[in-house]
């Protein structure tokens, strides 16, 4: 980007590229842009922005590179802004240019309008080959020749554009000073910009385009004109000039004389029209004859037709659109002269400002922005095809009118949009207004609008304008105002308190909970340290742990349920869970804390640890007290093996007091004395475990083990009522995770009720292990007793509740404690004949409670 004069210092762009300039990642920012705090979006500022640049497009397009670098510098604050566009003659766009050229500029920089840089070394050039918006800083550094630029660039933000795929140049803006740095929201609307740069380019060069079309068919038609004169000799140095084609003709079709513009035209060479082989006849193609015969028809009347467009056909089958006019040499006669312009180019330029209007309606579509004109003197009234679209009206049924338009104006905003427009037609001003629409159905939409008062040299006031649809926006805007008060109800209606401090840890809200909780007025709380709240051991690790997170964002601790200690206004400590969340707004941060006081649930919690300690020594006491009970029985169990090692003993003694001692019997007496030692010590360790007061730890256990030694264990004891067990046990069940004491201790409580309901008969108790439906371990014990107690049969599982003369009423809810802490469940059902069934589940290994 250089000066545009040339000094005693001046050089060619090119020959200044250095062989070893500074590198290009060593003068970019653009991964510190994002991470820059950004202010917030100004929308309103933005849109009349973009408002303005559409109505300069449609109104002076000659000026609308001027008017977008003017909005780039306003909308970003910048000290310069403007355009490069590719060029080749240093004047006119070019997409195949090897340079820039800058068509405007605004701001300190403007005396530079008309500079611009080379395409193979320059920050425009880089940012097209990267394909993406760039941030540099002092590019002066990379690119020597900008050094003479005044003003330095302190940072400069280019942006590419393209038209149909083609980058075609680039959009820049220009800090010359640190007063600033461009953040996120200059490179959104710089973004933005870029589309409108891509819109406005096509429209002018299309126009450009359309300017020297139409300045050519008006210098050919006033050629023709001249022709018309009936003067020869102009009329030879016209069919000499070729500016059009001239052609003589007959009524037959055949075509006698054409000059060298018209056999272009037609492409056919000089030799076919004097073999005859170029016949107007056979030149127009067949939708075109009928126009033909018309033309004939106006020539025998009248000796002339008036010009009319149609088609010729090329000797290669391609068609040249044409526009065609003349008349008889003589009047009566069978020759005539006609002139015929080619048109090919006004079409090329008719379909690109076709194009071009096609552009302005999409891109009005993408912003819901219609546009309109209303003269003030007529009342004449127009809109653009998205302004019927925004307004619900059809642009082929519905005629534009004020009247109409203000029809669909909401009724409680007619009246204040109305005075508004008045106010600004009294005083030619431009108006400026939000209102709401009401379409049929009951449908309503938010609208900006805008309107610019344009005073004609005449005194004609007229206003070009547009509306934005905003819906959204303001939809939006509610949604969010809605959760605010939403949130601000839930803050101030919390049981928790809620406190929100600054990054320097100074409280900016309290909700009124903090009178509960802290015991201060959320009044006094305001501007005080969050420290306030904690005990003071706690405020310097805090304060520390705070900063650090600061500056590197790694956290001292848990932000989601933290359980620390607080501190009431009276001085009192007391348990609190924590909760903080972080939010940042306009480049500030914001941390809200949830504070519960849980000192409630910490003495709950207590209270359900004495309470578990007290279960569990309830259920040592009863294990206990069945094994009193079984104390025969396991006299019995022991005495067996003891009596038996006894009398191996015995037999060993005797064996090896032989005159020949038996040492071979000897030693297997001894062998079967050791088995019934160890046998003796098993019984005795099942015992001993049986009255430890501890339970064991969880781990992984076969229920079809200890079913087997609980009955075992309890064989003796059914002997001694008669009672008979039947052990019905499915192989290869699931192993579970439980406490082995704690099972064995609900087999023999449910063993041992079975039995005893059939003491005073014979009977049977059926033990039985499988899987249940939903997949877990399901235990059964069925006696063939007395069966549960009609009236009672709920509460049978409740402590203390018991129909035994001698029972504790203890035993069976201490089994419905053990089953459910272990995740399962347990229940009692009466069977079809005598007696009751006893059921319990256990989740396999995968889920049970560790």
């Amino acid at each position: 980007m250089t000066q545009p004069h040339r000094s005693e210092r001046d050089f060619t762009l090119e020959d200044s590229i250095p062989e070893a300039a500074a590198p290009l990642e060593s003068i970019l920012c653009t991964e510190e842009l994002q991470r820059r705090p950004s202010r917030p979006p100004d929308h309103e500022k933005e849109n009349r922005a973009l408002v303005a640049l559409v109505s300069a497009l449609a109104d002076s397009p000659s000026t609308i590179f001027q008017a977008l670098a003017e909005t780039i510098q306003d909308i970003t604050e910048c000290d310069s802004a403007g355009l490069s566009l590719l060029t080749r003659d240093g004047k006119r766009p070019d997409t195949c240019g090897e340079r820039f050229y800058w068509p405007a500029i605004s701001g300190m920089w403007n005396p530079h309008v008309g500079g611009g840089t080379p395409r193979n070394f320059g920050p425009c050039g880089d940012v097209l080959d990267q394909n993406c918006t760039l941030l540099f800083k002092h590019f002066e550094r990379r690119y020597p020749y900008l050094l003479p630029v005044f003003p330095a660039a302190e940072e400069c933000l280019l942006v590419p554009f393209y038209v149909d795929g083609k980058a075609v140049g680039t959009i820049w803006a220009i800090m010359h000073t640190d007063r600033r740095r461009f953040d996120g929201e200059d490179n959104r609307i710089m973004a933005s910009l870029g589309k409108f740069a891509s819109s406005a380019y096509q429209a002018h060069v299309h126009i450009e385009d359309l300017k020297i079309q139409v300045t050519e068919r008006e210098k050919a038609e006033a050629e023709v004109r001249e022709l018309a004169s009936g003067l020869e000799a102009k009329i030879r140095r016209l069919v000499e000039a070729n500016v059009v084609g001239i052609v003589i003709w007959t009524l037959e079709g055949a075509v006698t004389e054409a000059n060298d513009a018209f056999l272009e035209m037609v492409q056919y060479g000089r030799e076919d029209l004097i073999l005859g082989r170029v016949r107007w006849t056979d030149l127009t193609p067949p939708e075109w004859r009928g126009r033909d015969t018309q033309a004939l028809s106006d020539l025998r009347a009248n000796g002339t037709f008036q010009p009319f467009e149609k088609e010729y056909l090329r000797k290669d089958g391609s068609r040249v659109p044409v526009l065609l006019g003349g008349a008889l040499l003589e009047e009566g006669g069978s020759q005539g002269i006609a002139f015929v312009l080619d048109l090919s180019e006004q079409k090329r330029a008719e379909e690109a400002l076709r194009r071009s209007e096609a552009y302005l309606a999409e891109a009005q579509k993408l912003s819901r922005t219609g546009s309109w004109h209303w003269n003030i003197g007529t009342g004449e009234v127009t809109w653009s095809q998205e302004f019927f679209t925004i307004f619900g009206f059809d642009s082929e049924r519905d005629k534009a009118s004020y009247k109409l338009y203000t029809e669909r104006i909401h009724p409680e905003d007619r009246s204040k949009v109305e005075e508004a427009r008045a106010t600004a037609i009294r005083q030619r001003q431009h108006f400026e207004a939000e209102y709401r629409l009401l379409l049929p159905g009951g449908l309503i939409r938010y609208l900006h609008g805008i309107g610019q008062c344009v005073v004609s040299q005449s005194g004609d006031v007229q206003y070009i304008g547009a509306v934005m649809d905003i819906t959204e926006r303001k939809l939006a805007e509610e949604e969010r105002e809605r959760l605010r008060q939403a949130q601000r109800v839930i803050a101030e209606t919390a049981n928790d308190a809620v406190v929100a401090a600054d990054e320097c840890g100074i409280i900016q809200y309290a909700n009124p909970a903090t009178r509960k909780i802290f015991g201060y007025e959320p009044e006094e709380l305001i501007a005080k340290p969050l420290t306030i709240l904690m005990p003071e051991y706690l405020r310097k690790l805090h304060e520390d742990g705070f900063r650090r997170y600061l500056s590197t964002g790694q956290r001292h601790m848990n932000w989601q349920g933290a359980e620390l200690t607080g501190m009431r206004k009276s001085g009192q400590k007391f348990p609190v869970e924590v909760s903080f969340g972080e939010l940042s707004t306009n480049g500030h941060r914001l941390f809200t804390g949830f504070i519960r006081d849980i000192s409630e649930r910490k003495r709950a919690d207590e209270e359900r640890e004495r309470l578990r300690q007290l279960q569990a020594d309830l259920a040592h006491v009863t294990r206990v007290s069945t094994m009193g009970e079984l104390t025969a029985s396991l006299a019995h169990e022991i005495k067996q093996p003891i009596g038996a090692a006894v009398t191996n003993a015995q037999a060993c003694l005797r064996l090896i007091d032989r005159p020949e001692p038996d040492l071979l019997e000897a030693r297997e007496a001894a062998v079967e004395m050791i088995k019934d030692a160890r046998r003796a010590a098993d019984i005795i360790e099942h015992v001993r475990s049986l009255f430890r007061k501890d339970s064991s730890p969880r781990e992984i256990v076969d229920v079809n083990e200890i079913v087997r030694g609980m009955l075992a264990m309890l064989q003796k004891e059914a002997n001694r009522h008669s009672v008979r067990m039947s052990p019905d046990l499915t192989s290869g069940l699931t192993e579970v995770m439980a406490d082995r004491v704690q099972l064995q201790q609900v087999l023999m409580n449910l063993m041992l009720n079975g039995i005893e309901a059939m003491r005073d008969t014979t009977g049977e108790l059926s033990i039985k292990s499988q899987l249940s439906e939903d997949g877990q371990v399901l235990i059964s014990v069925s006696d063939t007793g007395v069966g549960l107690p009609a009236e009672n049969a709920d509460q049978i599982f409740n402590a203390f509740f018991t129909t035994k003369s001698q029972g504790t009423g203890l035993g069976l809810a201490i089994t419905r404690s053990i089953i459910e802490s272990h995740g399962g469940r347990v229940w009692a059902v009466s069977n079809p004949g005598p007696g009751a069934t006893f059921q319990f589940t256990l989740p396999i290994r995968e889920t049970a409670r560790e």
